[in-house]
């Protein structure tokens, strides 16, 4: 039976949600941490390796309005990738830690070998499901500006591209929201039901329905906390020192380097103590969505403690239930039978 030692093992307000996440963090704080590190490390070495090669070799003192121009598109460009890797590493941890949280439900410890092992049968598809909500977030947000695209390439009447990007853009970005909420519990889903991705898409849409702008508000207020905590309060010691140290002669190539492996540090550091908060809502949502939609709270209270793994993920399987006979009409006897049923 689930004790809930940290995490409420009941439907919860989004508040419960969020503090969910951080007393679920500071149960299994080195368990949750390590991994934190580990996934931010590569996505924001990856991205510092991309700003490098990108713009790194094309650095200059010289401010132009031709240098400052290219240098504004890249840096834009370098944003996005940035949001998409993080993006990616959010969904990738709310894998990992939704089984930790699963047994922070159930007061047991947590250590990085049991991570794995939760994991490992389905670390392939883990990082493809990511990988494949990624991809329908950005076609999503593509596709409503293709118009304006196909208009840019054919030389078509401004009118038409103007009203072309007035409309598609907003509507990518609708379309593209929309989308990622409906979603986003499939890859919690895959681990803890041991899912395919197919089926977790699926069961992601079923679980959402219904309470598509709930989960939306959630995660609204999750990425808040993150990005204000990620990208300012955290990074504001690496700022100082980048100031410090590179302040009069940052802007010089030979610079370039050093300034960009202390920001790279600053980031691994924030994003590590940020990014398991988002992605223990993300998991959070999905065991609220199962509890209020399946009573999986009362189903599980009836229930003994899993002793092993895979006795623990069993209790996770959403439960088929039974369907009745179908209705059978009565027959009517036929003629000349009735005297013959009755007693002799």
């Amino acid at each position: 039976m689930p004790r809930g030692v940290d995490v409420p093992f009941r439907p919860m307000s989004i508040s419960e949600m969020l503090d969910g996440a951080i007393a679920g963090i500071r149960h299994s704080t080195r368990t949750v941490l390590g991994v934190s590190v580990a996934i931010s490390t590569v996505v924001q070495v990856t991205g510092s390796l991309i700003s490098y090669y990108f713009i790194g070799q094309e650095a200059r003192g010289e401010v132009t309005p031709r240098v400052l121009l290219r240098s504004v598109g890249a840096q834009a460009t370098l944003g996005g990738i940035d949001l998409i890797l993080t993006a990616f590493g959010i969904l990738f941890l709310s894998g990992l830690l939704a089984p930790v949280l699963a047994r922070t439900m159930f007061g047991l410890d947590i250590s990085l070998r049991q991570v794995w092992l939760d994991v490992r049968a389905r670390f392939g598809q883990l990082l493809l499901m990511a990988f494949v909500l990624i991809v329908i977030s950005l076609a999503a947000l593509a596709l409503p500006a293709l118009p304006f695209a196909l208009a840019a390439a054919g030389n078509a009447h401004p009118a038409i591209g103007v009203l072309s990007a007035l409309f598609g853009f907003p509507a990518g970005v609708v379309l593209m929201l929309w989308l990622y909420v409906l979603l986003v519990q499939s890859v919690p889903a895959l681990v803890m039901e041991r899912q395919g991705i197919g089926g977790a898409l699926a069961r992601a849409r079923r679980l959402s329905k219904g309470r598509w702008w709930r989960t939306f508000g959630t995660l609204l207020l999750a990425m808040l906390v993150t990005v204000f905590m990620g990208f300012f309060a955290l990074r504001i010691p690496f700022l100082i020192a980048q100031v410090v140290l590179f302040g009069d002669s940052g802007s010089g190539s030979d610079q370039v380097l050093p300034a960009l492996a202390l920001d790279t540090v600053g980031r691994i550091v924030s994003w590590s103590v940020v990014l398991p908060f988002d992605a223990g809502v993300i998991a959070l949502l999905y065991m609220d969505r199962r509890m209020r939609r399946e009573g999986l709270d009362l189903d599980l209270a009836t229930r003994p403690a899993p002793e092993g793994d895979e006795d623990f993920f069993e209790l996770w399987r959403p439960s088929v239930p039974s369907r009745p006979a179908p209705y059978a009409p009565p027959v009517a006897p036929a003629p000349g039978m009735a005297h013959r049923q009755g007693a002799p």
